[in-house]
């Protein structure tokens, strides 16, 4: 089995160019020195802000544009290879500029909000100002969560450092941790790198399977402490922060921003759990299909149908996801070409670079995705996914201004979900008269729902364990934080799984706890899309045109007002439940045809 390359042994074809954010370390360096003389001006209105308000915003924006461009630039650069020293230092140069930006700045909130209510209410609807009117909106929202200025200063020097489990989790588990080696199911040893340790995961040779599984979360485990370390200073932050502003909980501060109230994330939970006996029919399937006498975690990510594969090229799978998204018209189709010709995507693995898959970019570019491309329908999912959302930041930062483009991370899964779920109802139709064929997809879709909704709101679950112990003083170890996940474990998959003890390593390979409360997101993302990817292919032109508002809305809008753009009320848990009827349905078709 092929061992990654090094970066600069890959083929520039498949590789992104960031140039079109920064031309090089020469630009970088420009645009550093000016903020730096920028952020100095700026403090000149600290006292003043009562002067001229409006010149005091401006400035706040026009220098949090700069230091995003930057540290995009520089984490992306990092994201090639992590061991590269130079993106290293050009990133931790960029940190240290936030920091000191946001300490220089700390004085705009609590001065803007000492000024009359009317003032306020005044600049955010006039219409020479509009484009901060949702800055204004949350401002004022923010209120009695926001500190006197002093203490605002105070922790935003500690930006850097309460940054820091995130950084230290990356620079362990992505570089300095070494990658076990297996034999695969020819025999020959391989580093299990994180593409290579899915495709042993996907391999119909099973003792492949579990030497992969249990030799990753072996692996993982060695390092269960420092791990453990890591993530609970990661919580502890949480908790801290959310104390120090006034809120109940970590999750209640983390679910504000987005105007989610708790009882959503909880509806989701208690929704999916009621849903358990459908996937534990699911998995009775597959253990049917898949002759064994017992179901191990390491069984959940093959085919159940033999006979059947779809080995896709990167250029095969791309074509492949235009087809799929073709009902979102000609203006998203020439999108996405631009995307394939013009370097927006790094596609292939290569030693170093970051694991998974994101699309990410800034407002004075277009959007960038990374891959860690595998030739089957799996890596062209993942592709429609990420272009999902490169194109949902493309609409959003064409349509608003600066202050209005980012849309809340509420609903960053949908666009990305739709696409999915346009790609797989355009295979089945495509492939409706092979019943191999049929079955084949019909198990991937349920995958998709096993994997986005059910794996993702148990991860969910255990954020809302972890911080809970963390606020009600419970020590979080090695031993408290992975006996936490194993019951979630068995609570979800124990009705048609067996539990192996090497499950308690899991949580430490997942990146998205170092953003907390966040997986729930594409839970919920994933219901919404399912009713939006059905309007599309059932209504047409009229159900496209309300999804390109929503996807233009950016963040001009509350993000649950966005959603109702395109059609989908969030605050009604039907829409989670919708969305989970549709998976049993599924599983009764699958077990047709099978």
């Amino acid at each position: 089995m092929q061992q990654p390359k090094a970066r600069q042994e890959m083929d520039p074809r498949w590789m992104w160019d960031l140039n079109d954010i920064l031309n090089g370390t020469p630009a970088f360096d420009a645009l550093f020195a000016q903020t730096e003389r920028d952020i100095d001006a700026w403090q000149q209105c600290q006292g003043r802000v009562a002067e001229d308000p409006q010149a005091a915003i401006r400035g706040y924006f026009a220098i949090e544009r700069a230091v995003e461009r930057m540290f995009t630039y520089a984490r992306m650069r990092q994201d090639e290879d992590g061991g590269d020293a130079a993106a290293q230092t050009l990133l931790a140069r960029i940190q240290s500029l936030a920091t000191r930006a946001a300490s220089a700045g700390a004085f705009l909130q609590p001065e803007l909000l000492s000024l009359p209510e009317q003032t306020l209410e005044g600049l955010k609807n006039d219409p020479d100002f509009s484009e901060y009117s949702m800055f204004i909106e949350n401002l004022l929202r923010d209120k009695p969560h926001t500190l006197p200025a002093a203490q605002e200063k105070l922790l935003a020097q500690l930006g850097e450092i309460m940054q820091a489990p995130d950084d230290i989790y990356t620079m362990l588990s992505d570089v300095d941790r070494p990658l076990p080696e297996v034999e695969d199911e020819n025999g020959q040893s391989a580093k299990l790198s994180p593409t290579v340790y899915m495709r042993m995961l996907r391999s119909r040779n099973r003792n492949a399977r579990k030497t992969s599984y249990e030799t990753e979360m072996n692996a993982y485990g060695v390092y269960r402490q420092t791990m453990a370390a890591t993530y609970r200073y990661n919580v502890k932050s949480d908790v801290a922060r959310a104390r120090v502003r006034g809120f109940g909980s970590a999750i209640e501060a983390a679910l504000h921003p987005d105007r989610v109230p708790v009882r959503v994330y909880d509806n989701l939970l208690e929704s999916v759990e009621a849903a358990l006996p459908a996937l534990n029919k699911y998995l009775a399937l597959r253990k049917k299909q898949l002759r064994v006498d017992e179901l191990h975690l390491y069984d959940l990510y093959v085919s159940i149908v033999d006979g059947f594969d779809m080995p896709l090229t990167y250029p095969e799978a791309f074509a492949l996801v235009k087809k799929g998204l073709a009902p979102l018209g000609e203006h998203y189709r020439d999108l996405l070409d631009k995307a394939y010709s013009e370097h927006w995507i790094d596609v292939y693995e290569n030693k170093g670079k970051h694991t998974g898959a994101y699309s990410w970019g800034v407002y004075d570019s277009h959007p960038y995705v990374l891959l860690n491309h595998t030739d089957d329908l799996s890596g062209a999912m993942t592709l429609a996914h990420e272009l999902g959302h490169a194109m949902h930041t493309w609409h959003s930062n064409n349509a608003q201004p600066y202050a209005k483009a980012g849309y809340s991370l509420f609903v960053a899964e949908v666009a990305s979900t739709c696409n999915e779920m346009l790609l797989m109802r355009f295979l089945l139709d495509t492939y409706k008269e092979d019943a191999k064929a049929s079955a084949f997809l019909l198990n991937q879709l349920l995958e998709e729902f096993r994997g986005t909704v059910f794996r993702q709101t148990m991860f969910a679950a255990f954020e809302r364990e972890a911080h809970r112990m963390e606020e009600e003083g419970i020590p979080l170890t090695a031993e408290s934080l992975g006996e936490a996940h194993y019951k979630l474990n068995q609570k979800y998959y124990g009705g048609g799984c067996v539990i192996d003890d090497c499950v308690r390593h899991e949580w430490m390979r997942i990146p998205h706890f170092y953003s907390s409360f966040y997986v729930y997101k594409y839970a919920t993302s994933f219901s919404a899309a399912v009713y939006i990817s059905h309007r599309i292919l059932t209504e047409g032109r009229l159900a496209v045109e309300d999804y390109m508002r929503f996807l233009s809305a950016g963040g001009s809008v509350p993000p649950v007002e966005a959603l109702k753009l395109a059609g989908v009320d969030m605050e009604d848990p039907s829409t989670v439940r919708d969305a989970l009827k549709v998976f049993a349905d599924t599983v009764d078709q699958l077990e047709a045809l099978l």
